[in-house]
């Protein structure tokens, strides 16, 4: 039986980690995408049920993005961030681009609120520019109040901007608001 000298081993050990690190980091990433993938169908069936109209809309959609976001207020500040994924229709394959979202304001309230946030784009123009270069809104103010399966917090598509309409959903959590507040939406480095 031939014994392993040190160095040999430190070597071998050395390559496993080499290799297993960026598999083991991939994998994680995958896992990732596989979650906002899962909340992207999830927030969609909530949707749909909620306004069965709004599959036609996405269907002959440029695209449409989904979030999801938690929120809180403590008096006078307000945060919130998530993350979403943003679907372009393309004639053989829709692609996916994943991002992040974050805001902060100032304003009067208190509570928590957990809400998904789909956009519908109906011009391309605006698909591309809200993928490439993200935005920022400003100026919210807004009321929900859901407690498990009481109350409800679900409103019809707001248009945004010209091609551009939105639901809200809110899913948990209680929040009587009213902010000025800036949210912005950029590509996630990592998930891309």
């Amino acid at each position: 039986m031939k014994i392993l000298r040190p160095a040999r081993v430190l070597a071998a050990s050395l390559l496993v980690l080499a290799f297993a690190g960026p598999a083991a980091a991939r994998d994680r990433l995958g896992e990732k995408r596989d979650e906002v993938r899962r909340m992207r169908d999830e927030v969609l069936t909530q949707l749909y049920e909620a306004h069965p109209g709004a599959k036609a809309r996405i269907r002959d959609a440029a695209g449409y993005a989904v979030f999801s976001s938690v929120g809180v207020n403590v008096f006078f500040a307000s945060v919130a961030g998530g993350g979403g994924i943003v679907v372009e229709r393309r004639t053989l394959r829709d692609a996916e681009t994943f991002m992040n979202m974050g805001s902060a304001g100032v304003g009067l309230g208190l509570g928590v609120k957990d809400f998904r946030v789909i956009f519908v784009f109906t011009d391309r123009g605006r698909l591309q520019e809200f993928i490439e270069k993200g935005w920022d809104f400003s100026g919210q103010a807004d009321a929900a109040a859901k407690s498990d399966d009481k109350g409800a917090a679900v409103s019809g598509a707001v248009t945004v901007r010209p091609g551009v309409e939105v639901y809200q959903l809110t899913k948990n959590g209680v929040a009587l608001q009213v902010t000025l507040q800036g949210t912005k939406y950029w590509k996630d480095r990592d998930l891309n």
